[in-house]
């Protein structure tokens, strides 16, 4: 195998998984190429896919560089910091990334997810390398967590640096004042409408859900009620470009409701049971949080930030914009 990179493009007959077409264009085994893929030598139209089930189309460009490494702590690029100050620090999220470490994160087969790889710790490597130039290079930055967004899920994410900005920040999310719109690509076509909803962790099937009953029994269940605002945007070929606005923020909220309405996201693999639809190719869940707003802790003063969406999602959306 050459060291220097090598460009392939996906042909109709390895569409599908990116471990299987990377297998099958580089002639690798199933575990090299799924070790190739989750230490970030492989590219999908650009793009660093680290993981293996990643979805890929006919025509796509695979990119492989066997010197490439993958991103890991201190690896977060100034352009990601959106904002900081001695309060808080807002940054684009990557897609393929989680945003903090979860339980069970360092299992077999789960390394891609340790602590030096999520945001988190990207974040604060960052601030090190910034603000650290006068003070002892072993200082952990303090950093709180007030949110999160699913590791396929591209866009905004704030950190708190002080203790008083996570509980200010943290109660303005509680309080549902915290502006958040996402953007996403849905199956079918989706009209702008208001769904509402009681989510619960298991709606009966193993998966998060909208749980049917009374008010009694939802309360039982641990259920929240979940809110979301859907504005239609744009008509592509067998799918929408729309816009999420939350007025609440349930775990997989915008996923489940989208998916229930018999639209899930495109790039969807986990709440689409039961759904007959024919699902259309795209490299991950195509979910960005383009917007975040919220009142300063400090100053209390609202503040806005908007983040384009990235080029993977812009892909996906000129293919079925000029397919139709």
């Amino acid at each position: 195998m050459t060291s220097r990179p090598r460009s392939v493009v996906v042909s109709t007959a390895v569409e599908g998984r990116l471990d299987r077409a990377v297998r099958e264009l580089l002639g690798a085994s199933w575990g090299t190429a799924r070790a190739w893929i989750a230490s970030g030598k492989v590219r999908v139209a650009g793009e660093v896919v680290t993981e293996p089930t990643a979805r890929v189309r006919a025509g796509q460009t695979i990119d492989f560089d066997e010197r490439a490494r993958r991103p890991t702590s201190g690896d977060l690029a100034d352009e990601a910091i959106v904002y900081v100050d001695a309060h808080l620090v807002v940054v684009a999220k990557p897609p393929g990334m989680n945003t903090v470490p979860y339980a069970g994160s360092m299992t077999r087969g789960s390394r891609l997810h340790a602590d030096g790889e999520t945001l988190d710790a990207n974040v604060r490597a960052w601030l090190t390398r910034h603000t650290n130039a006068n003070r002892r290079r072993d200082v952990r930055p303090n950093l709180g967590v007030v949110h999160r967004l699913d590791k396929e899920t591209s866009g905004l994410v704030v950190f708190t640096r002080t203790w008083l900005a996570k509980q200010s920040l943290a109660a303005q999310f509680r309080k549902h004042a915290v502006k958040r719109k996402y953007l996403a690509i849905a199956h079918g076509a989706v009209t702008s409408r208001t769904i509402r909803s009681v989510l619960v962790d298991d709606r009966g099937d193993g998966l998060r859900g909208s749980m049917r009953g009374s008010s009694r029994q939802a309360s039982l269940a641990g259920a929240r009620e979940a809110v979301t605002h859907v504005e239609f945007i744009e008509s592509l070929a067998g799918a929408t470009l729309i816009a999420c606005r939350l007025e609440t923020g349930r775990t997989h909220q915008i996923r489940i409701h989208l998916s229930e309405a018999g639209h899930p996201l495109v790039g969807e693999r986990v709440y689409v049971r039961g759904w007959a639809g024919h699902p259309i190719p795209a490299p991950r869940l195509m979910l960005h949080a383009a917007q975040l707003g919220f009142m300063h802790p400090a100053t209390q003063e609202t503040v806005c930030w908007e983040e384009a969406m990235p080029r993977d999602m812009c892909e996906v959306r000129s293919r079925l914009g000029s397919s139709r």
